[in-house]
């Protein structure tokens, strides 16, 4: 029974890990500690792994609790008539399977975390907007694009960012009379994640 505990305890924390460098975001976004988003950044390439032995895991522990018993397993039970306790039960076990797969999945839900932020009005004059494309290292997911969108998103004069961390960029479209690229690379580089290259969209 102490295995199969164990084997349950193994397939939550590698879930876990499997998506922490997409939840310490939005656990930094709570905690008002912007910087520490990408602290985890590093266990991206791990993940197929994690998500893997995850799987495995849970899988072998359901086989272990659906397997038919043999018939020396039958006769030993009959001295033990106690009952098993929540923790070695299979409701523990589907609470455990549940709470794994949110965790794995969470990379694809991250962005709901993050306020909508209103839109700032529009700028009458157009010859003082700018566009920039500004390379960022270390987003891995849609929570780390919302992270840079609403730390850039914080500064007057902004009116559209839109960041990809399959691209590996923020584009800021800006009016330059009330911020400046500067401030911009300063938002979001207080991310955790940093700004490689500045180009004219």
């Amino acid at each position: 029974m102490k295995n199969s505990t164990s084997l349950m305890f193994t397939s939550v924390m590698a879930a876990i890990g499997a998506s922490l460098c997409c939840i310490t975001p939005v656990l930094a976004l709570i905690a008002g500690a912007s910087g520490a988003a990408s602290t985890f950044s590093w266990l991206d390439p791990a993940r197929p792994y994690l998500i893997g032995i995850t799987v495995l895991v849970l899988g072998f522990a359901w086989y272990q609790k659906l397997r038919p018993r043999s018939k020396e397993e039958i006769e030993c039970d009959c001295d033990d008539e106690t009952k098993p306790s929540f923790w070695q039960s299979k409701k523990f076990l589907s609470i455990i399977t549940v709470f794994a797969a949110l965790m794995l999945a969470f990379p694809v839900y991250a962005d709901v975390f993050y306020p909508q932020q209103e839109q700032q009005a529009g700028v009458e004059n157009q010859q003082i907007l700018k566009s920039m494309v500004f390379s960022v290292s270390g987003m891995t997911c849609t929570g780390c694009e919302e992270h840079v969108h609403h730390e850039v998103n914080k500064l007057d004069g902004i009116v559209q960012v839109q960041a990809s961390y399959e691209s590996e960029n923020a584009i800021v479209q800006f009016d330059t009379s009330r911020t400046s690229i500067l401030e911009i690379e300063k938002a979001i580089n207080s991310t955790g994640y940093k700004v490689t290259a500045m180009n004219k969209e």
